[in-house]
């Protein structure tokens, strides 16, 4: 009996491994067909309305502005005039450069304010902690800071999103694995940190060794007799070696409370936990928070390290107003955590979704793709999260 079970085992797990090497293969050669190893992934062209938006100017400003300062920004070959996001840097670099406009058109950080650390994350999938990481690290790009995005996700799906194959695209020790190893393989953070097509955005990508960090940590912890600071600290360590170059730094969480949140949780400067306004997924929560509490409490015990986050905010997700049962649990949670959840929800949006299916964001898709009020609606519901969330972080550096 006992020779069937191990024989059925051994089985299982070779069937596990082949389909799972298989199912790698043909992702990777269905991606080199859609996006061969010369393509690369780009931002579209942004309308005079996008960029007057984005600047928080009127059109008509935005024209005389561009041919005053002598700007050629018109696309060849079209009608209309039309921008990339390099020529938005140039404009509010340009724009910037007077003393009087500089805080409007270049909002980064000032002389004497901190970068900002905000890490992202639930462990119940479907709460759209990933969408949130990508929608918000790329508002902020687009609003001119400087924004470095870490995945520590294994499954690596917002790196997926920033137009990089964790099959094929990251090689061993360029995750944030690379940067946070025990051994003398360890490198800079600055060696891994790449740029994405979007100015003023860069990223640390994931992929599957980030579970080598899970599996080593306790063995470490076990024969080298590591303070547990020591060990909480290393995220922490490594984004302090760039900590000129950024003015936020967006941490997309994996959804289990492993050492890898651990990190990220003792990095942060502010917290930001997505939910989902249903039953299942608010008591999924509660188990979390109670975990979570449970855990901060064994850390600050163990390194002396007490969470002084500037904000910890609950972010609604996926949400339907049109759905009494969701309402009523909306209410509940604005009952129980009062100023703690973020005033705009996230609405479910098939724009949103949509996007989702081919890797990108609300704010890369075409309109014209869309019903237009389908669109504009998904557009300000996400633009009202994060200018919610920029506005946190004003106050933050004391603005």
């Amino acid at each position: 009996m006992t020779a069937s079970i191990d024989t059925e085992g051994t089985q299982v797990r070779s069937l596990i491994k082949e389909q799972g090497t298989a199912l790698s293969r043909n992702l990777t050669e269905h991606r080199l067909k859609s996006f061969p190893p010369t393509a690369a992934k780009a931002f579209r062209k942004m309308s005079p309305s996008e960029v007057a938006a984005l600047l928080r100017v009127t059109e008509s400003w935005l024209r005389q502005t561009a041919i005053a300062y002598g700007e050629d920004l018109t696309s060849k070959g079209q009608s209309r005039r039309t921008y990339t996001l390099e020529d938005i840097q140039t404009l509010r670099k340009t724009l910037g450069a007077k003393p009087r406009s500089s805080e409007k058109y270049l909002p980064g950080r000032r002389d004497g304010e901190a970068l900002q650390i905000i890490s992202i994350l639930n462990f119940k999938g479907g709460s759209a902690k990933t969408t949130t990481a990508a929608n918000l690290s790329q508002y902020l790009a687009l609003h001119g800071y400087r924004v470095l995005v870490i995945d520590l996700d294994p499954q690596a799906s917002l790196t997926t999103m920033f137009g990089v194959a964790p099959e094929v695209d990251v090689e061993p020790d360029h995750t944030i694995y690379g940067a946070i190893r025990y051994d003398s393989e360890a490198r800079s953070i600055r060696e891994i940190i790449r740029k994405t097509y979007i100015p003023g955005l860069d990223l640390v990508p994931a992929g599957l060794e980030l579970m080598e960090y899970e599996h080593a940590t306790p063995r470490i912890l076990h024969e080298r007799h590591l303070p547990a600071a020591s060990i909480f600290a290393r995220i922490q360590n490594a984004i302090s070696e760039v900590d000129d170059d950024y003015d936020l730094v967006i941490i997309d969480c994996p959804p289990q409370l492993g050492y890898l949140t651990f990190g990220a949780l003792f990095a942060a400067t502010s917290v930001l936990i997505t939910v989902h306004p249903q039953m299942l997924d608010v008591m999924s929560m509660s188990q979390f928070l109670t975990m979570l509490g449970d855990l901060l409490d064994v850390i600050a015990s163990n390194t002396g390290a007490e969470p002084n986050y500037h904000w910890l905010r609950y972010l609604l997700t996926r949400f339907e107003s049109a759905d009494g049962p969701q309402n009523q649990m909306a209410g509940f949670m604005r009952t129980v955590f009062g100023e703690h959840i973020l005033n705009h929800p996230t609405y479910k949006s098939t724009a949103i979704s949509d996007a989702g299916l081919t890797s990108q964001t609300i704010y890369e898709v075409e309109r014209n793709q869309f019903v237009r009020a389908t669109y504009d609606r998904a557009l300000e519901t996400v633009n009202a999260v994060n200018s919610e969330i920029e506005q946190l972080i004003h106050r933050a550096w004391g603005r």
